[in-house]
């Protein structure tokens, strides 16, 4: 009996699974086409699962999440200062590693006087009304936008999904009797994906990002705002004015942040690019103009 070469790739990942066969007893004669098909659509299924979310999956599970976060924090409608989000947000993203995503970045306000932000995977930053209010500068405002881009290009938002209740989905998507997907089978991905939007919106409003999360996003954050031509030392004005207020206040973005004497201290010790500052007066005249 003949059997087709699988290839290179495929090859090494059937290898184990034939290695157990052989070692089980099984003979070559065994391996019958119909076998051997089942085997090689087994493997798939588990590469598939094993790897991690496209562009266009990291999107829609982003709008998921803005989604759950306006039910609970309701959009601040004022198209002015949403215009002056995504100028300055659209500016720093041209800027990064990842000036563009699958459905590209989005900012908002919430209405809300709590002082936070959130970043939705896939491109989405949403901050609140009290984060707007709290910033006394428009290399501040950038500096916290720079952040949460940072999250969205590490893909902390995603990170934070459950990997068995990512495997288990593509396993369900994978498999030859998902072609034809039943009420089961419908429902059970259905389940699946609100997990997955339970896990990243449970870390972004209750447990926060960890520590090396922040620094890099803080770190890269430095990065972004240097090449977009803003002054980097706008983060550590707003880290010091946040790591004062957390003196009284364990609300908010205090919450979910580790210490903020900590992301200070690293910022401070962090090299940063020398910029051009003689265009400050007129951003901080802007700044002044469209909060006001």
């Amino acid at each position: 009996m003949k059997f087709r070469i699988p290839s290179t790739a495929l090859g090494l990942m059937l290898l184990p699974t034939l290695l157990s066969l052989f070692l089980a007893g099984c003979k070559v004669s065994d391996l019958t086409p119909e076998r051997l098909d089942a085997i090689v659509s087994s493997v798939q299924s588990i590469g598939k699962a094993a790897r991690p979310l496209s562009d266009d999956e990291e999107y829609y599970v982003g709008r998921a999440v803005a989604a759950r976060l306006t039910a609970s924090y309701p959009l601040y409608r004022n198209s002015r200062l949403t215009d002056y989000l995504n100028l300055i947000g659209q500016t720093i993203a041209l800027h990064t590693e990842k000036p563009t995503t699958f459905g590209g970045y989005h900012f908002a306000l919430l209405d809300s006087p709590e002082i936070n932000a959130f970043a939705c995977p896939g491109g989405i930053i949403l901050i609140t009304r009290g984060m707007l209010a709290s910033v006394k500068s428009e290399d501040e405002l950038a500096a916290v936008l720079a952040h949460e881009i940072g999250h969205i290009i590490h893909r902390d938002g995603i990170a934070a999904i459950q990997s068995s209740r990512w495997t288990e989905a593509l396993l369900v998507i994978g498999s030859n009797a998902a072609r034809e997907f039943g009420p089961k089978d419908t429902a059970k991905l259905v389940s699946l994906f609100e997990g997955s939007i339970d896990d990243v919106f449970k870390t972004l409003v209750v447990n926060g990002y960890g520590r090396d999360q922040e620094k890099n996003a803080d770190s890269a954050a430095l990065e972004y705002l240097a090449a977009a031509g803003y002054d980097p030392q706008g983060l550590t004005g707003y880290l010091t004015r946040l790591e004062q207020a957390g003196k009284g206040s364990k609300g908010g973005i205090l919450a979910t942040h580790p210490g903020t004497e900590e992301r200070l201290e690293n910022v401070r010790q962090a090299t940063v690019a020398t910029v051009d500052t003689s265009s400050l007066p007129s951003r901080s005249k802007r700044f002044a103009e469209i909060t006001r």
